[in-house]
């Protein structure tokens, strides 16, 4: 089952946290007092900027991490070691929550529901089936919820600070596909793992020592202790409690000096320490495959008339119409001369042509019809978003598009990698710019 835990902010634990904070004022605070387990549970890990994070949110976290875990056959890290990973993530997703809440992005009830609604039916369930299997796992239903709401909130937040902001020039496309990366390596993918040592944007030099001696801790580990138990226990990137594992990834994607690195690497072997300006960084190559070679598709060159659905035109009138020009045509009218006068499609001046087209540039619809032509036919109405067409096929090719999925391909990675660089420039400055006091240690 498809399930993805995100940081809640969780109304259920604010009334709980009120309720053990009430339960404090009543006992009198008194210091000589001993803690109750429900003073514990209420009892406050960290502030970060005007809100808290308190004992029982991170339990609830270390419960669902630690099932994950045991689910993966991932060893388990030392409890205070896991403890302080799952606080830092903590502490990260509600400093996003909060610049979004800030900044104005919400989540209405009824996109939640549609996204529930999805997630229930990659599963093959309906929603009441997908809520009694995570309650038989011991999830409650409405904290899922919510934390999907987060989740969403979080992507939204990533494409509107970061992704909406990259751009890919041609001319980095033109240098990328020139580049030795895209001659002896382009094709390449790489499966990796990751451990990221987090170094703050303006660290002195006390704390990038510390960081890398951090580093070399873990790397020291990874002789006698499996990849993904270090992941866990050390690393500061998002994917540490999945064993740091990153998945696929193009040569393309890759940052340079990952690229250097890996390309050095035999599957299963580890790197050394790196250094990037975001911190310090261990891969392991877990797997390496090529692509490549000749793409060859169907191209088929059509043309057709459109006659869009209006307030004014209803959906009968358009087919009618449609229905009556097809009559033309069958009786030797000139397609060419129908679509200049009839058709509601800017291919009209052409009199419909199209063009050359690959697979998946029309809607499903228009291409379901198109492909089911053979060359010199015209199809007889058919539906689609943009209204009622008549599609008629002149001829069809076979075409190596290997280049036209080169060009493609490396906008999409060099996009990613940028990407994936930006957001963590991004978070780092963003994390660094929070006011967080920890009391994980006021015991």
């Amino acid at each position: 089952m498809k399930t993805t835990f995100q940081n809640p902010v969780n109304h259920i634990l604010a009334i709980m946290l009120v309720f053990f904070l009430a339960s404090a004022h009543a006992a009198g605070n008194d210091p000589a007092r001993p803690s109750t387990p429900a003073q514990l549970v209420g009892r406050i890990v960290a502030v970060v900027n005007n809100e808290v994070i308190t004992q029982f949110e991170l339990n609830d976290r270390m419960r669902i991490v630690m099932q994950q875990l045991k689910k993966q056959g991932t060893p388990l890290p030392p409890q205070e070691v896991l403890e302080k990973q799952m606080l830092e993530r903590i502490i990260t997703d509600r400093v996003q929550l909060q610049f979004a809440k800030e900044t104005g992005i919400r989540v209405d009830d009824l996109q939640l529901d549609k996204t529930l609604q999805r997630i229930a039916q990659e599963n093959n369930m309906t929603v009441e089936a997908f809520r009694g299997a995570l309650e038989k796992d011991g999830v409650s239903f409405a904290k899922f919820r919510e934390e999907i709401r987060d989740e969403i909130i979080l992507g939204r937040l990533r494409e509107r600070e970061v992704e909406n902001r990259i751009t890919v020039s041609d001319g980095e496309v033109e240098n990328f596909l020139s580049s030795r990366a895209a001659q002896t390596g382009g094709e390449d993918e790489f499966n990796l793992a990751h451990i990221l040592v987090r170094v703050p944007e303006q660290a002195s030099p006390e704390q990038i020592q510390s960081k890398l001696a951090h580093a070399e801790k873990a790397l020291a580990e990874l002789k006698k202790v499996d990849f993904a138990q270090v992941a866990a226990s050390y690393s500061d990137a998002p994917d540490a409690l999945q064993g740091g594992v990153l998945g696929w990834r193009a040569a393309s994607r890759l940052p340079a000096l990952f690229l250097e690195t890996v390309n050095g690497l035999k599957p299963g072997e580890t790197s050394a320490v790196l250094r990037s300006p975001n911190g310090f960084h261990i891969l392991k190559l877990l797997d390496k495959r090529s692509k490549g070679g000749a793409l060859i598709v169907q191209k088929t060159h059509a043309r057709h008339i459109l006659i869009k659905t209006s307030e004014i035109a209803s959906e009968t009138d358009a087919k009618n119409r449609m229905i009556q020009l097809k009559e033309r045509l069958d009786n030797g009218a000139n397609f060419a001369e129908l679509a200049r006068l009839h058709s509601e499609d800017g291919s009209a001046s052409k009199g419909g042509d199209l063009g050359w087209l690959s697979p998946g540039e029309t809607v499903p619809e228009f291409e379901r019809a198109m492909d089911g032509l053979k060359p010199g036919e015209t199809s007889a109405p058919v539906k689609s978003p943009f209204g009622w067409h008549l599609i008629q096929v002149l001829e069809r090719r076979s075409e190596d598009v290997s280049k036209e999925r080169q060009t493609l391909m490396a906008r999409q990675e060099i996009r990613a990698r940028k990407a994936d660089e930006a957001y963590e420039n991004w978070l780092r400055q963003l994390r660094d710019q929070a006011f967080v006091e920890y009391r994980l240690e006021d015991k």
